[in-house]
C-alpha cells in the first residue's frame, strides 16, 4: 500500500471523526427544548409531591382547631395513620404496568390524564371528608395514589429519550429534587393556610388547580421524544440522539423478565428501595404529628419545622450528586463503589440520628430538630446511591426496573404508617415513638447492608437481550 493511500486513509478517518464530533457537540444555546422538557418534568414532581404530603400537615388541622373561622369543619378521627397510608393503596398498583405502557406508547398522555384526574380528586377531597368522613378521604387519596403511580416509571422513560448522557446527572437530579422541594413548599404552605381564615380545605383547592394547569401545559407543550417535538432544532435533536447512541425512532427492546427477576443486583436495589421507603415515609407522614404531640409546636410553626429537614435534603441532593460525579469522572472510585459509599451515607447516618431522636422530649426541642434535619437531610445521598443504579446496570430497561422496585417498595410506604398506628396508641408517649424510630433505623441499616454486598455498578449481560432480533425487524 502506497504512502499516498495511507495518508488519504488517515485524512478520511480524521474527517469522519470530525463529523462525529460535530454531531455530538452541544448546540450553542444554553437553554434548549430538552431543558424545557426537563423543567416541565421538574414541575410535575414538585406538584405531585406537594399533593402527596399536604395531608400530613392538613390532617392535624382537620382533627384539632387551627383556624379562627368557626365554619371550618373539625373531625374526631382516631385512624389518622390509616388515612395517611391510603395514598399508597392505589399507588402500588400501576407501577410495573405503567413502565411497560410508557415504553410502548410513550409517557406524555398517561402523565397528562393521570395528573388531571389526580387533581380533580384533590378538589373533591374536602367535600368527601364532610359527606363521607374518613372513608371519603381514604377513597380520594387512594385514587390520587393510583394516578401518581404512573409518574416515576413514565419520567424514567421520558428522560431516557430527552437527556443526553453528559447531562444526565445534573438534569436527572434537577427533576427528582423537585420532590423534596415540593415537600418543603407544601408543608409550609399547608401550615399557613391551615392557620388562616380559609382553613385546611383551601390546601386541596390550591394543589388541585396547580395540577390541572400542569396537565394543560404538558398537553400543549410536552413531547414523548425529540423527534415528536415541533419546536426542536435539527441540531439539538441530532445532539440528543447521537449522545444516547440511538435514534428516537428505534423500537424498544423486549423485556428480559426471567433475567431481571433472577438478577442479584436488581434484588439489591429492590431491598434497598423498600428500606428507604419505610424510613422516608415514616418520617414524612408522622413528623407533623410528632412535632405537635411530643414537642408541642403549634400548627404554623410545626409546618415550618417539619419542612426544614426536606429543604436541607433538597440542597444536599445537589451537593452529593456533584461530588459523586466528580469521583466517577476523576476515577477516584468505581461507579459501583461510588453508589455504595453514598448509599451508606444516605441510610446509615440517618439511622444513627433516628435512634437518638427517639429519646428526645419537649425539654430537648432544639436537639430534636437538629436530629430530624440530620436524619432527613443526609438521606439525600441515596439519590447518588441506589436511586440511579437502575440506569447503571441496565440503561435499556431502567424504566421497567424502576416500575418493579417502586411498586414493591411502596408496599412498605403503605405499611409504615399502619405500623405507627398500631405502636403509637398514645401520641404523647415517647417510649412508643422510640420503637417507631428504632425500627426505621434497623431497616435502614439492614437494607444498606444488602446493597453494599449484593449491588453492582456494571451493566448486566441481559441489558442487550433481544437487540439483534429487534434490529432485524
Amino acid at each position: 500500500m502506497s504512502k499516498e493511500t495511507l495518508e488519504m486513509g488517515d485524512l478520511e478517518k480524521k474527517d469522519e471523526n470530525q463529523k462525529q464530533k460535530n454531531v455530538v457537540e452541544a448546540p450553542d444555546s444554553c437553554c434548549g427544548v430538552r431543558h424545557f422538557q426537563v423543567f416541565l418534568t421538574f414541575l410535575l414532581t414538585f406538584i405531585a409531591y406537594g399533593i402527596r404530603v399536604n395531608l400530613s400537615v392538613a390532617i392535624v388541622a382537620m382533627t384539632t382547631k387551627a383556624s379562627e373561622n368557626p365554619d371550618i369543619p373539625i373531625f374526631d378521627w382516631h385512624n389518622k395513620s390509616i388515612i395517611l397510608s391510603s395514598f399508597f393503596w392505589g399507588y402500588i398498583i400501576p407501577q410495573v404496568g405503567a413502565g411497560q405502557l410508557a415504553k410502548k406508547f410513550g409517557p406524555k398522555w398517561f402523565l397528562v390524564a393521570t395528573m388531571f384526574i389526580c387533581s380533580i380528586f384533590g378538589l373533591l377531597l374536602p367535600i368527601m371528608a364532610e359527606t363521607m368522613g374518613s372513608e371519603g378521604v381514604m377513597a380520594s387519596r387512594a385514587l390520587q395514589g393510583f394516578c401518581q403511580g404512573f409518574i416515576f416509571p413514565s419520567i424514567h422513560n421520558l428522560l431516557s429519550y430527552w437527556v443526553p448522557v453528559s447531562e444526565r446527572s445534573r438534569l436527572g437530579t434537577f427533576v427528582y429534587a423537585g420532590g423534596p422541594l415540593g415537600t418543603v413548599v407544601s408543608m409550609i404552605v399547608s401550615g399557613i393556610i391551615s392557620a388562616s381564615w380559609y382553613g385546611w380545605p383551601l390546601i386541596f383547592y390550591v394543589y388541585g388547580v396547580l395540577g390541572i394547569l400542569w396537565s394543560i401545559a404538558m398537553a400543549i407543550l410536552g413531547s414523548n421524544k425529540p423527534c415528536e417535538s415541533k419546536i426542536i432544532s435539527k441540531e439539538e435533536q441530532a445532539y440528543i440522539e447521537t449522545s444516547l447512541g440511538h435514534s428516537s425512532h428505534q423500537k424498544p427492546l423486549p423485556t428480559p423478565w426471567k433475567s431481571i427477576l433472577t438478577s442479584l443486583p436488581v434484588w439489591a436495589i429492590l431491598v434497598t428501595h423498600c428500606g428507604q421507603n419505610w424510613g422516608f415515609w415514616t418520617l414524612i407522614t408522622e413528623i407533623p404529628s410528632y412535632m405537635n404531640t411530643v414537642m408541642h409546636f403549634q400548627i404554623k410553626s410545626n409546618s415550618y419545622l417539619s419542612a426544614l429537614p426536606y429543604f436541607v435534603l433538597w440542597i444536599l441532593s445537589f451537593v452529593f450528586s456533584g461530588f459523586a460525579d466528580f469521583l466517577i469522572i476523576k476515577k477516584y472510585t468505581s461507579l459501583g463503589a461510588t453508589r455504595k459509599i453514598f448509599n451508606s451515607i444516605g441510610l446509615v447516618c440517618p439511622a444513627i440520628a433516628l435512634v437518638f431522636l427517639g429519646f428526645m422530649d419537649e425539654e430537648h426541642k432544639n436537639l430534636a430538630i437538629a436530629l430530624l434535619v440530620i436524619a432527613v437531610g443526609l438521606n439525600s445521598a441515596i439519590y447518588s446511591g441506589f436511586n440511579v443504579n437502575h440506569m447503571d446496570i441496565s440503561p435499556n430497561h431502567s424504566g421497567t426496573l424502576m416500575g418493579i422496585t417502586n411498586c414493591v417498595s411502596n408496599i412498605f410506604s403503605l405499611l409504615a404508617p399502619l405500623f405507627v398506628q398500631v405502636v403509637v396508641t398514645d401520641e404523647k408517649n415517647t417510649l412508643q415513638w422510640q420503637v417507631v424510630f428504632g425500627v426505621a433505623s434497623a431497616i435502614y441499616v439492614v437494607s444498606n447492608f444488602v446493597f453494599v454486598f449484593c449491588g453492582s455498578g456494571e451493566i448486566q449481560e441481559w441489558n442487550n437481550e433481544g437487540k439483534e432480533e429487534s434490529e432485524q425487524v
